[in-house]
């Protein structure tokens, strides 16, 4: 029986890592409004460590970062002034997503759907926080990159704020997708869940 759950589990996730990557790399512009694009792989990772735990939410990250920088690595201006195509940022990028939102919480919210939407929020604002601070200082340890032009309203609102919005509505069909199509079966996902949260909360960093 366990190994059956696990054969699910790991085709479930499979499917979904590859649907989403093929998916955001396909039709980037239907996904974007404004200069920002609604992360799938981000969102999916971020809700898969709230709802399942730090061990899913971490190896589907990891499983998930591998296709992004196959599918679009990004370009990287360097020191040197020439452009190279980097390897491990969005491996990087989508590990750390998945082992925040399945540690930042306690088990009282994870009982609760709509804090899996603070869950996306809270994450994708600081990865877009935490990516335009290294953006300003790599601009300062490689002047050949160019300045760093973004005001205030460009990066609070354009970017942060705007990237949060399409995320959350992304959020809606993931969320349902993963409740009543995902690696554990309706039947099984309260027990499931108590379990995770028992073992995740005496690793939270942060008890609310």
């Amino acid at each position: 029986m366990k190994q059956r759950k696990l054969i699910r589990k790991i085709l479930v996730y499979a499917i979904y890592i590859l649907l989403l990557s093929s998916i955001q790399v396909s039709y980037p512009n239907r996904l974007g409004f404004g200069g920002q694009t609604a992360d799938l792989a981000f969102v999916f990772v971020v809700l898969t460590g709230y709802f399942y735990g730090f061990k899913d939410g971490v190896i589907v990250g990891l499983l998930m970062g591998i296709v992004r920088d196959s599918l679009a690595p990004i370009a990287l201006v360097g020191v040197d002034g020439t452009v190279h195509i980097t390897a491990g940022i969005g491996m990087l990028v989508l590990f750390l997503a998945g082992a925040v939102s399945a540690s930042f919480f306690t088990k009282r919210m994870h009982r609760n759907i709509p804090f899996a939407f603070v869950s996306i929020a809270f994450c994708t604002l600081l990865y877009k926080f935490g990516g335009h601070f290294l953006a300003y200082c790599w601009t300062i340890i490689a002047p050949a990159a160019g300045n760093y032009n973004l005001g205030f309203y460009e990066v609070v609102v354009r970017s942060c704020l705007l990237q949060t919005l399409l995320n959350l509505i992304a959020g809606v069909p993931i969320l349902l997708i993963l409740r009543f199509a995902g690696p554990v079966s309706l039947s099984e996902q309260r027990v499931a869940s108590d379990d995770v949260i028992k073992s995740a909360e005496e690793n939270s960093w942060l008890q609310i």
